[in-house]
């Protein structure tokens, strides 16, 4: 169901609101460029600074400019259950085609923590969900066995697996075959995630460069392996450039130096440092983004 380049966006700021104008924008261009599908409301989209108001706005702003068109994935995990099935119906009345759940951080929960949470989720709604696993922000892990577990519930469709561990990507994919779609969770991961059998990635570099990841993704589903290989290898200094700070800083700068959006982020972000803002201006020029 949810394939391919799949952008994680940003929230556009202007004066310490969202600028909703931006981000119509940048949907309108996603979809002109081949993005497969639009998560807002993610990591990237700095949801852990919008409050509920802010947080549902972006999600219905976003619903309906793509006005399905593709797909949009809304952001809606939580440390804590209730919280995230509260957010998540909500995504679900707004219109939303699917929900991205981060694994609950910070509580550190067992494993059959994490299973039950998650269940009680995929209970309490009909939209289709996507496990997010990220061990460096969240300080657990989902194992490759309860990621199977989970599999077998039939509204948990995917994983967006950001551990960087290509032996968890395998193991999630031998033990749940096609009950479950794997997707990258790091640009610099998704090449070598879809060889092993995976479907797409949930992006930041496509914020940027969304026709290239979008094309890579596709030409690795027609088998044309040689040419996709080549844009993984086109695109690695931007994906490196991408975190060359805490993202989404390096690509809200990327796109405010494209036009795109006004360089602006929540604290306790901040702008870029000189020096790596300079060594990130040299990357975009190198692709003729700036």
């Amino acid at each position: 169901m949810f394939k391919g380049s799949i952008v994680a966006i940003v929230t556009p700021f202007r004066d310490g609101k969202v600028d909703e104008r931006a981000l119509e924008e940048l949907v309108e261009w996603h979809i002109s460029e081949g993005t497969n599908a639009i998560v807002p409301v993610g990591t990237t989209g700095e949801s852990a600074t919008l409050n509920y108001e802010e947080h549902y706005r972006v999600i219905e702003i976003v619903v309906n400019k793509v006005n399905k068109r593709i797909p949009v994935i809304a952001g809606t995990g939580a440390n804590s259950t209730e919280e995230t099935i509260m957010m998540t119906k909500e995504a679900e009345k707004l219109g939303a085609d699917g929900a991205l759940l981060v694994a609950p951080y910070y509580n550190k929960p067992t494993q059959e923590g994490i299973y039950r949470h998650y269940r009680t989720v995929a209970d309490s709604v009909s939209l289709p969900l996507v496990l997010y696993n990220v061990p460096s922000r969240t300080a657990i892990n989902i194992t490759p066995e309860t990621v199977a577990r989970l599999a077998e519930i039939e509204n948990i469709v995917a994983i967006k697996e950001a551990s960087g561990n290509m032996r968890q990507v395998s193991d999630i994919i031998r033990l749940c075959g096609d009950k479950i779609t794997v997707l990258s969770g790091d640009d610099f991961t998704t090449f070598p995630l879809l060889m092993l059998g995976g479907k797409g990635v949930i992006s930041v570099t496509a914020n940027v460069m969304p026709k290239k990841v979008s094309e890579m993704c596709r030409l690795c589903e027609e088998g044309r392996i040689d040419e996709a290989r080549d844009i993984h290898y086109y695109l690695e200094p931007l994906n490196a450039a991408m975190f060359l700070e805490t993202n989404p800083i390096p690509v809200k700068t990327a796109l405010a130096m494209m036009g795109k959006i006004k360089e602006e982020m929540r604290l306790p972000l901040c702008e870029m440092s000189e020096k790596n803002k300079e060594k990130l201006h040299s990357v975009m020029k190198d692709y003729g983004l700036v």
